[in-house]
């Protein structure tokens, strides 16, 4: 059985090709070419071989058929990736993986595919804050209705609505790029992490193989790295799933018939909607943002409950990483991909919020009128009953609540008609929503910008 990742339905070629079995195996003789080179620079190994070593690793293929045919028999996947390249390094096979054991080349390994993982998705990320600043910068200035519990509240412009979620994937990146310091570890310390097997050069052993590969060293290790470090790299991608699919839905939401006030793209001419209705132009790829964030919330669980070991080490994290980690990767690489996409071609329709607003029959007003009443003497608690009168009134006979606000006989005197036309002609007080924008867009330029 194939999977979508599997079938390329899914993520980029880039970071699908992260995680087939050869990239894992080529990520293992890579860190066995740089063990040797590092005991060959301390006497561990003869320095003849350790160079030899090194120079295979540096331009060996994997043959998967090869490794294949040797786990059938040994039943131990490293074990047999390693036999592999140690028959192709001819008599110097002997001291390949010399003092290691299977977790120094598996954890290592994987922290190297996590680094450039994490590199895809710091890469994609800084896409979408692109993507946001762009059409914050063409679309912003628009005024719509604010929303809350699915209500008209007051009007926002379009590009505060942007900003708030351009905020939350600036923090999405700063947490990658603290999360990275902890999550990608390798370790060279031999069974049990004691280094023993290594000998009286261990420490400098793990150190130098380490530089060479480019990763950090651990302070002290036990035979596996630990795997709260794992876990922490599923917290970010499930946090950050959780705010693609919160922009998701306020897409998908903004399209509905009813409000029409933004759209996703969609390619006419060629692209379906609806397989029955021809009229339809469904929000899919919001949905499969949303869809696909459930999944990915759903590989934070495996990964915290690996955390917890036997002792030194033992295997019950391992078979269920080799599912979840590609997984997390892929599609957070896809949902985020999609985004960029959806915001970078997002239609808006700026008549439509304009009926929107004007359907409110000015009772987005409310809390202005209520402040000036307060202002002119009245209690605060009568004001808001008054208002709740006058507003509830306006709406059910669809009237405006200006009207209904002066009609008021309790009113009378209280309110000047002008002053409150005032306030309704001048269009949609949205308070400080461009100041608040135009703050969020200079901090999110210099995030993009490298600072």
């Amino acid at each position: 059985m194939t999977t979508p990742i599997d079938t390329g339905r899914y993520g980029s070629p880039r970071m699908r090709a992260l995680f087939t079995d050869r990239a894992r195996y080529e990520a293992f003789v890579r860190v066995e070419g740089a063990l040797a080179t590092a005991q060959g620079r301390y006497g561990v190994i003869p320095r003849e071989a350790a160079e030899a070593i090194a120079e295979q690793a540096r331009t060996h293929r994997c043959s998967l058929e090869r490794v294949a045919a040797l786990e059938e028999t040994s039943r131990h996947e490293l074990f047999a990736a390693v036999q592999e390249f140690a028959e192709s390094c001819g008599a110097h096979g002997a001291w390949v993986h010399y003092g290691a054991t299977s977790s120094d080349i598996l954890d290592t390994a994987l922290a190297l595919q996590l680094t450039e993982a994490i590199a895809l998705l710091e890469e994609d990320l800084r896409d979408l804050l692109t993507a946001l600043l762009a059409r914050i910068d063409a679309v912003g200035d628009h005024v719509m209705i604010g929303r809350t519990h699915g209500q008209q509240a007051q009007p926002v412009t379009l590009g505060f609505k942007l900003a708030i979620v351009l905020d939350r994937f600036v923090r999405c990146l700063e947490r990658l790029a603290q999360a990275k310091e902890r999550v990608v570890m390798g370790k060279i310390a031999g069974a049990v992490g004691s280094l023993a097997g290594i000998g009286a050069h261990g420490p400098e052993v793990q150190r130098e193989t380490l530089r060479e590969l480019g990763l950090p060293e651990p302070a002290v290790c036990a035979q596996a790295v630990a795997r709260d470090r794992i876990a922490e790299f599923f917290c970010w991608a499930g946090l950050t799933a959780a705010c693609l699919e919160d922009l998701a839905t306020e897409v998908r939401n903004l399209q509905r018939t009813e409000i029409g006030e933004v759209a996703e793209p969609f390619a006419e001419g060629g692209q379906i909607g609806s397989s029955a209705m021809p009229h339809k132009r469904n929000p899919v790829q919001s949905e499969r943002i949303c869809s696909l964030a459930r999944l990915v919330r759903s590989l934070v669980g495996p990964a915290l409950e690996n955390v917890t070991s036997w002792h030194e080490r033992d295997l019950a994290n391992s078979a269920n990483e080799r599912f979840t980690l590609p997984e997390a990767c892929v599609l957070l690489d896809e949902m985020l991909t999609t985004a960029t996409y959806v915001i970078d071609g997002l239609r808006v329709f700026p008549d439509r919020m304009r009926h929107n607003l004007e359907h409110s029959h000015n009772e987005h007003l409310s809390e202005a009128v209520l402040l000036l009443l307060v202002q002119r003497g009245m209690d605060r608690l009568a004001a808001y009953r008054l208002l709740q009168e006058a507003t509830g009134r306006a709406t059910g006979e669809d009237g405006d609540m200006v009207d209904a606000l002066l009609a008021h006989p309790r009113l009378a005197g209280r309110l000047d008609a002008e002053e409150v036309r005032r306030l309704a002609a001048a269009g949609a007080d949205v308070g400080h929503c461009r100041d608040l924008t135009a703050a969020a867009v200079k901090r999110a330029e210099h995030i993009v910008q490298g600072g």
